[in-house]
């Protein structure tokens, strides 16, 4: 069976993964998958982001980061804000802050996946994919 939202698929295995306090989660890639993964690490969420090719499937292994002991997490939460039966999109000038700007917005832009800060500083709008905090 295809699977409706890929997205929404990832993040809940990250978010299942950090629940469980596992220390690696695995997920089947893509380009948008890669992307999000990438802003999970260059904004400190994750600490480290494989791809692992298995024959013919691409696999991206995400190492999930902790605190001093794995109680603390460093990755509270992720939320699906756009979702196939209802796109959320935001143009330049109401691009949403995530908690007061402490949390980070995935954006998808026509320059590519950015967080909220990013597509500010470019200038650009697109869709909420995703909120992080």
């Amino acid at each position: 069976m295809s699977m409706s939202d890929p997205i929404a698929d990832m993040l809940t295995r990250i978010r299942n993964a950090n629940t469980a306090k596992h220390d690696t989660v695995d997920i089947p890639a893509s380009k948008m998958k890669l992307a999000i993964a990438d802003i999970l690490l260059k904004e400190g969420y994750v600490k480290k982001v494989d791809v692992i090719e298995e024959g013919s499937f691409k696999t991206i292994r995400i190492t999930l980061k902790y605190g001093a002991d794995k109680n603390e997490k460093v990755l509270t939460n992720l939320k699906r804000i756009s979702k196939p039966g209802l796109r959320v999109y935001a143009d330049t000038d109401n691009l949403p802050k995530v908690l007061g700007g402490l949390g980070t917005a995935i954006i998808s832009t026509n320059k590519g996946v950015l967080t909220d800060k990013e597509a500010r500083k470019l200038n650009v709008g697109g869709e909420v994919l995703a909120f992080i905090w």
